[in-house]
């Protein structure tokens, strides 16, 4: 049957507007994705607004997770009260009553073990899927994992002040200057920050916030207890006396102890401010890698 052609004009015009319809909306599309992308704001002012946005996140759950804080703060006084109470007279070091010896490795090592909370929270996000909604939205891609760790250290301070009230009561006192102690304070937080983003490397690489835990106290236990932490390193024998040596942890509470007692720290404080920040340099890095390459 031939068609007339009016008809045929008609059903070209229709296409042709149906054509030009689809490539107009293709268009507008686009240029709303381009204006999208031209409106999400850059440079170190939007990463710092959108870090700290994240670390509030974070904070605002505090209040709801109290027994979580209770047990972390228990661990860290329960090695207070076995090392002074019970193995505190079988341990002598030179130079130092043993309570004012061993007070500043338990405050290190109560912080490095607090950097754990940051490798559990990143995989726990993963897992329920919340770091793909943040992913998708217009925010600086590190300012979840900076948020991250910025709201632990700001958790480790809190458990940090319950841990000096313990050494208190039970007889450790400061015996440097307040310029020491506070100096002393924000290097123990500032090595417990990078370690932070060595756990944060560890949760992102992981499946299950379980493998986290077992994956991050692994190595923080012969960090931590292969140290000078709690007793002198020259007890130690042969690898582990080179070990504990060299180890960063010993160097950071050497100087932290130095500094709490009145002495000078030496050299171990330029040494710890160079560990500190070679760690977060390092793991930062990988760390923002990771979680940028997440699921591509």
């Amino acid at each position: 049957m031939n068609r007339n052609p009016t008809e045929k004009k008609t059903d070209t015009e229709n296409t042709c507007s149906s054509t030009t319809a689809d490539a107009a909306s293709t268009a507008v599309a686009v240029n709303a994705k381009t204006n999208r992308c031209r409106d999400v704001p850059h440079g170190p002012l939007w990463i710092l607004r959108d870090s700290w946005t994240e670390a509030l996140r974070h904070l605002r759950i505090l209040p709801r997770t109290v027994d979580l804080m209770i047990f972390a703060i228990f661990q860290p006084v329960m090695f207070v009260v076995l090392f002074v109470y019970v193995f505190g007279n079988s341990i002598t070091v030179p130079e130092f009553d043993y309570k004012q010896y061993l007070l500043p490795g338990i405050f290190a090592q109560t912080i490095v073990f607090g950097s754990s909370f940051t490798g559990a929270g990143i995989a726990q996000d993963m897992a329920q899927g919340l770091v793909q909604r943040l992913r998708s939205l217009p925010m600086s891609q590190s300012a979840v994992l900076i948020g991250r760790t910025i709201s632990d250290l700001i958790r480790n301070s809190v458990t940090f002040v319950v841990m000096l009230l313990v050494g208190f009561a039970v007889g450790f006192r400061f015996n440097g200057s307040i310029g020491d102690t506070l100096v002393a304070c924000g290097l123990l937080l500032g090595f417990g920050y990078a370690f932070s983003w060595i756990q944060a490397l560890i949760g992102l690489s992981v499946s299950s916030v379980e493998t986290v835990q077992s994956a991050g106290f692994m190595w923080m236990f012969p960090v931590t207890f292969v140290s000078s932490a709690f007793v002198d390193t020259q007890t130690l024998a042969g690898p582990l006396h080179w070990f504990a040596d060299i180890n960063p942890f010993t160097i950071v509470t050497n100087a932290g102890r130095a500094l709490f007692n009145g002495q000078s720290p030496g050299n171990d404080l330029w040494f710890s401010l160079i560990w500190a920040v070679a760690i977060i340099l390092v793991f930062c890095f990988l760390s923002v890698y990771r979680f940028s390459r997440f699921n591509r």
